[in-house]
């Protein structure tokens, strides 16, 4: 049964960090590129920063730039975002994705709400 299962999401205040994990099961996640997404109310769901497989490039939205960072361990099956000088416009619903090919994974998203 593959498995994506966030974590680490919660309440901080403009300027805090906070680093959101993914663990991993149920398909061979070596082979998957992986991805951080988000959604606040009322948007669309957008890309926040993706990784290959074997973690030797990662791509960020423009936004995220500088202040984000994805890394994986593979013999872990762990994916991470680590979101340092955070804003309130990064309030939403955090999502790990994970991709190859036609085949795609989902997590159920962890919360993360940044206000004073």
């Amino acid at each position: 049964q593959v498995q994506l299962v966030e974590s680490g999401g919660g309440l901080v205040q403009p300027g805090g960090s906070l680093r959101l994990s993914c663990a991993a099961s149920g398909f061979t996640f070596s082979r998957y590129a992986m991805t951080w997404y988000r959604q606040a109310p009322g948007k669309e769901r957008e890309l926040v920063a993706t990784i290959t497989s074997a973690g030797g490039s990662t791509n960020y939205a423009d936004s995220m730039k500088g202040r984000f960072t994805i890394s994986r361990d593979n013999a872990k099956n762990m994916v991470y975002l680590q979101m340092n000088s955070l804003k309130p416009e990064d309030t939403a619903v955090y999502y790990c994705n994970a991709q190859r090919g036609p085949f795609e994974y989902w997590g159920q998203g962890t919360q993360v709400t940044v206000s004073s």
